[in-house]
């Protein structure tokens, strides 16, 4: 699908920042609208349909993190890619947390952040063509793809897009393990050692809300040196 047929928004408070992104990203053939600030940003959000917003985290009158969790309240499905200077761990853990698809640290390359967006913009092109309508089933859990939403042992739990392309991964490879590369690869749709630590705190959101004890899961299993394994009947590794 041709990029013109794309609209994008782009919240930064950070006016040269904003007008550079705003540019390029038009130059690469996209629609693009912008907001100087939290609130702004959450108004055009919620208002307009956007196939992705690209999201600064320090802004006046609103944190980015508050308007992300906002916009999915609303727009569950909106791929939200964080752009911001705040690059700990536990800042990246809170914007996974309220419901961030990917994220770069300032000072960014733009063509990095053009290659996230056509990564986004793709796996949610895919999703929608390739998610059936009806529940899918594996042992104790179930996943709904019309609501973002795992169910297991009867507990209904909220996901985030991110967290649902995860375990709907994992659930095509049953009790096998499935490399870092390859959850890159068919979630965010490349392969980047540096983002390696994205999957592991994406999978730590995912345990917490899926598990019942995340010292000792029933479910996901890491894969020393490889990746991860989901065992859906609650079989506990030894």
């Amino acid at each position: 699908m041709a990029n013109t047929n794309r609209r994008l928004l782009i919240v930064d408070d950070d006016k040269d920042i904003r007008e550079l992104l705003v540019y390029d990203i038009k130059s690469s053939g996209y629609m693009v609208d912008s907001a100087n600030d939290g609130e702004e940003g959450l108004k055009k959000a919620v208002q307009n349909n956007y196939d992705l917003i690209l999201l600064d985290v320090m802004m006046p009158k609103m944190n980015g993190y508050d308007v992300c969790k906002n916009i999915r309240l609303v727009k569950p499905k909106v791929p939200i890619l964080m752009l911001t200077a705040k690059g700990a761990i536990d800042d990246k853990t809170e914007g996974f947390n309220v419901g961030a698809d990917d994220y770069l640290v300032k000072p960014f390359d733009i063509q990095e952040v053009l290659l996230r967006i056509r990564a986004l913009l793709r796996r949610n092109d895919e999703s929608d063509i390739q998610n059936p309508k009806e529940v899918l089933r594996a042992g104790d859990i179930e996943i709904l793809p019309d609501s973002l939403e795992a169910v297991v042992l009867d507990k209904k739990v909220k996901l985030t897009p991110t967290e649902f392309e995860i375990l709907y991964c994992l659930l095509q490879h049953l009790n096998k393990a499935v490399t870092l590369a390859t959850l890159l690869d068919e979630v965010w749709g490349y392969d980047s050692n540096e983002d390696v630590r994205m999957v592991r705190v994406h999978m730590g959101g995912l345990r917490q809300k899926i598990e019942t004890d995340t010292r000792k899961p029933k479910y996901l299993h890491t894969v020393t040196n490889v990746g991860y394994k989901l065992t859906p009947f609650g079989v506990l590794e030894e």
